[in-house]
């Protein structure tokens, strides 16, 4: 068997698969994310080993474990993990949907060096205008930094005792010359960071290291198996959906919301704030456009009125068009296309008619209408999917997946029942370290139960309605 772990936002995730790729089990353990000041997202890094603990035993109290081979890792990306020399933490990680470093990334983004390296925009949430933020407001702090790891490969050292990270994760740090996948030593001087605080870099398919024999014994696996590269949530999530080959790709609604397509050829297009990194398998990258809050409106909405979005979204019967009610989701700031921290969301065409439903229509537009302009920044980026599948918790709503599809106006899969996201990939990704197996042999897409195309009659309707979305930004 294998075993994919998947640290995210809200939990982490394991997943059980076996040598046939069939799903044996799962659990998960819920984190918290601290917000101590407003646009601050801090989560503390011994939490994660303690979820990740507490799923894992309750994974073995269903299923022996010692019958896995291999372990694969993947993980919300961009965080900051500060360790000194004895790999103590120094600080609570700041996460990817942190915004306080904004004054310093558009500092370094100012530098044409890092769009032309690292291929991508400095994004506030990225790591390493966060390294500048703790030298400028942490300084005791920075100096005693000795290594930075990225959440995942946080997990790694404590599995593995090893510093080591992969290419999809560190395309995320502004620290890599993502072309060559290698670190960069002039964006890492341009930062203020030295070659020797970075960990080492591996494939996602690769050996990172074996799993300790004290801790093995701990979590009853055997000692010395093999830990993946593994996978940034994205990548993850692309390795477990089968998006491997060129012309691929997904939509996915989590608590961000992500178009993601693969490619064979590095296509860097910063100045549309489409994130181009690599993927988890050798030689191939990807296309990001990412809006920072999808289900996590959804959420928001549900949190106020005091239902859980469910229940929002059971009753709204059949797709209508855009109503009065407008919203912007942009409750923590926005990157693709806009790349701005300040941004708010906010509701438009409010009346004393307005109820819960008109809302959450418009919430759900909303994020429709921003997953839009990701697709349209995409395509000036030379991406041009012709379906996507759809993945994420938020994918359970047909509406939502009815009104994405024609505010994208391209069809969109929806997978058979079965859990295909970053946690299945990272299992993947662990089966090819222990096996040897290729990409080709194990990253199959999923079999699709159905195809939810655009509503010709609503096509009008929802044109209007993006424009409508766009104006109100720009207002």
């Amino acid at each position: 068997m294998y075993l994919g772990i998947d640290l995210g936002t809200s939990g982490v995730k394991v997943m059980l698969m076996d040598e046939t790729q069939a799903v044996v089990g799962s659990a998960t353990a819920a984190l918290t994310v601290s917000r101590p000041r407003p646009g601050w997202s801090e989560q503390a890094p011994a939490d994660w080993i303690a979820a990740t603990r507490q799923a894992l035993a309750e994974l073995r109290a269903r299923h022996d474990l010692g019958g896995v081979r291999g372990v694969g890792l993947s993980g919300q990306m961009h965080g900051a993990v500060a360790l000194d020399a004895a790999d103590a933490v120094i600080r609570p990680a700041i996460l990817w949907n942190d915004a306080r470093s904004a004054a310093q990334a558009a500092r370094l983004d100012a530098d044409p060096l890092f769009r032309a390296v690292s291929g991508n925009i400095v994004f506030p949430g990225f790591t390493a205008p966060k390294l500048v933020w703790m030298a400028e407001e942490e300084p005791e702090g920075f100096a005693r930094v000795a290594r930075v790891l990225l959440p995942k490969d946080y997990l790694r050292l404590w599995l593995t005792g090893d510093h080591t990270a992969e290419m999809s994760d560190a395309a995320g740090t502004s620290w890599l010359d993502t072309g060559a996948r290698q670190w960069s030593d002039a964006l890492l001087a341009a930062s203020g960071m030295r070659r020797d605080q970075m960990p080492d870099l591996v494939e996602g398919t690769e050996v990172s290291g074996r799993l300790r024999p004290a801790l093995a014994a701990e979590l009853g696996l055997p000692a010395g198996i093999p830990v993946a590269g593994g996978a940034g949530d994205n990548a993850a999530t692309a390795i477990g959906a089968g998006t491997v080959a060129e012309g691929q790709g997904f939509v996915s609604l989590g608590t961000s919301g992500v178009i993601f397509a693969a490619t064979d050829r590095y296509l860097p297009r910063p100045e549309s704030a489409v994130h181009a990194f690599c993927h988890a398998l050798p030689g191939m990258w990807h296309q990001m456009g990412v809006i920072l809050s999808a289900s996590a409106a959804l959420e928001w909405l549900a949190s106020v009125t005091g239902a859980r979005p469910a229940e929002l979204t059971a009753d709204l019967g059949p797709l209508q068009p855009p109503g009065e009610v407008a919203f912007l989701p942009y409750l923590s700031g926005e990157r693709t296309p806009h790349n701005d921290a300040a941004a708010r969301g906010g509701f438009a065409g409010l009346s004393a008619s307005t109820d819960r439903a008109a809302l959450t229509r418009a919430v759900l537009e909303g994020v429709a209408f921003a997953l839009a302009d990701c697709l349209a920044a995409l395509r000036a980026a030379g991406s041009d999917p012709q379906a996507l599948l759809a993945l994420g918790g938020g994918a359970r709503s047909d509406y939502w997946l009815r009104a994405i599809a024609t505010a994208l106006d391209l069809p969109l899969l929806v997978p058979q029942d079965g859990d295909f996201g970053a946690a299945f990939g990272a299992a993947r990704l662990g089966m090819m370290a222990a096996t040897g197996a290729t990409p080709a042999e194990i990253c199959t897409p999923p079999r699709i139960a159905a195809e939810i195309a655009p509503d010709p009659a609503l096509r009008d309707g929802f044109a209007a309605g993006l424009d409508r979305f766009r104006g109100l930004y720009r207002r």
